[in-house]
């Protein structure tokens, strides 16, 4: 009897185990999918949607796509798991990582390389006569968002190595918000330079604006890819169901939107270089 007894309880106690297991990982009825502003509402949204659908389908639960104002937005709504899954820049991911225990779980690949990255650059409006970084010494200047790698990181430390003070060179500095407002800025001769990337470049091509619109002065080295990702504390059954998500997403109309080739699978250490950057930044800033 005492040894029935015994299979009994252990019987009882693994059926607990295997209950809290399956408690654990029993998925929200709803997920919030953040992406931070590279352009206006309307455009996010019609880049995204796509995508957002195919989520929905995949998981079988609700995906809403949350639009924020600017990036910080993005990595205090994950902190606060007010956002659940998020579309970050390679910055802002490190910040969320820090901050809201941020998995990466994808990155986007690039169209024309093939690489999961892309690439910085500087823009000044055609016919300016501006196409150096030389020529925009006593112009106006945007950065995009504080925490941007290619809009604010990536240009602040080339300026720093290159012994340019943005307050000191720049007639007036001030911040966009996003790459859409910089380029849109440019092209309506608002602002005289400005940084951005190619690939959100990219994405407003034959909508708001076309390449003749514009001089390409400066080119970065490759940036790692914006990932996708998660907070840390989801099941990881959901995580796993998402990054599958995510990586068989193969829509041409959906893609071409995003002016991405599609996802392939990611790891935080991907990032070290753009952590790198900002411990660069830093030590270049304590030096003045």
């Amino acid at each position: 009897m005492k040894l029935i007894k015994k299979i009994m309880l252990a019987t009882f106690a693994l059926g607990m185990s295997i209950t809290s297991m399956f408690a654990q990982e029993k998925w929200p009825e709803k997920i919030n999918f953040g992406v931070i502003p590279v352009a206006g509402s309307t455009s996010m949204k019609e880049n995204f949607s796509g995508l957002t659908e195919h989520l929905n389908k995949k998981l079988g639960i609700k995906v809403e796509l949350q639009l924020a104002g600017d990036y910080t937005g993005v990595i205090t709504g994950m902190q606060h798991k007010h956002i659940d899954v998020a579309y970050f820049g390679p910055e802002s991911y490190v910040q969320a990582q820090k901050r809201a225990n941020a998995e990466a779980l994808v990155v986007e690949v690039d169209t024309e390389t093939g690489l999961p990255g892309y690439r910085g650059i500087i823009i000044t409006k055609k016919d300016s006569g501006l196409n150096t970084l030389e020529s925009i010494k006593g112009k106006t200047w945007a950065f995009t968002s504080s925490q941007s790698t290619s809009g604010t990181l990536v240009p602040t430390v080339m300026f720093s190595k290159s012994g340019i003070d943005p307050q000191k060179y720049f007639s007036k500095v001030l911040y966009s918000g996003g790459h859409e407002a910089s380029i849109l800025s440019i092209k309506a001769g608002k602002i005289d330079a400005a940084s951005t990337n190619d690939l959100d470049f990219n994405r407003g091509l034959g909508k708001a604006w076309t390449a003749d619109d514009f001089n390409i002065i400066w080119t970065s080295d490759l940036i790692p890819g914006s990932p996708m990702a998660v907070r840390g504390d989801l099941p990881e059954s959901l995580k796993k169901a998402l990054k599958e998500a995510f990586i068989s997403y193969n829509d041409k109309d959906g893609l071409n939107k995003l002016k991405i080739k599609g996802y392939i699978e990611a790891s935080d250490s991907m990032y070290n270089p753009i952590r790198d950057l900002i411990e660069i930044k830093k030590q270049l800033e304590a030096k003045k």
